[in-house]
């Protein structure tokens, strides 16, 4: 099989994928818990969670925290910046159905932006308070799966916004935190 026919493949699943997940049926309930998931990937939570670990936290190492969060968007914006405008990928809700239940920041899908900035803030509050790293994950998950319960983005748009977040909130505490 040629590349060409592979990534034709790997469009179509992800296409069917988005179909699966983004069900104009589901219940109201559904797409409001989706829509508050998004709501809390905006980035308003992420500087009360700054402001509110630099501000109670007495723990030496928990000061580190808001400095790592702050150099991870340091690396991981540009570089999403830099793919969108590379890949201009097309969102579902302009190219595949109409009915959207938010309306997009921009106009290109991939990567997504919520999932790279919400997986980079969870791998980083996960090294800080690692009793917590399932509930961190799951928030960061739901926050990607909403963007695509809600029409904006593929599938593949999320997987690769959380590799991207994931890969940079780990460099950024190889830069920040002491071994």
């Amino acid at each position: 099989m040629n590349n060409n026919n592979m990534f034709k493949r790997a469009a179509l699943l992800d296409e069917q994928l988005f179909l699966t997940l983004f069900n104009c049926n589901s219940p109201r309930w559904f797409k409001t818990m989706a829509f508050g998931l998004s709501k809390s990937g905006d980035g308003g939570l992420y500087i009360l969670v700054c402001l509110a670990v630099w501000w109670l936290s007495n723990n030496e190492q928990h000061q580190l925290l808001p400095v790592t969060i702050l150099i991870g968007f340091a690396i991981e914006r540009p570089i999403y910046l830099l793919a969108k405008k590379r890949f201009a990928r097309i969102r579902p809700c302009d190219c595949l159905v109409t009915n959207a239940y938010i309306v997009p920041s921009d106009k290109f899908s991939l990567p997504s932006g919520h999932s790279a900035a919400a997986f980079l803030v969870a791998i980083i509050l996960s090294h800080f308070f690692p009793e917590y790293v399932w509930l961190f994950l799951s928030w960061a998950g739901g926050v990607a799966l909403s963007r695509v319960v809600l029409g904006v983005h593929f599938p593949a748009d999320i997987i690769i916004g959380a590799l991207i977040g994931s890969s940079c909130g780990l460099l950024a505490l190889a830069l920040v935190v002491p071994v």
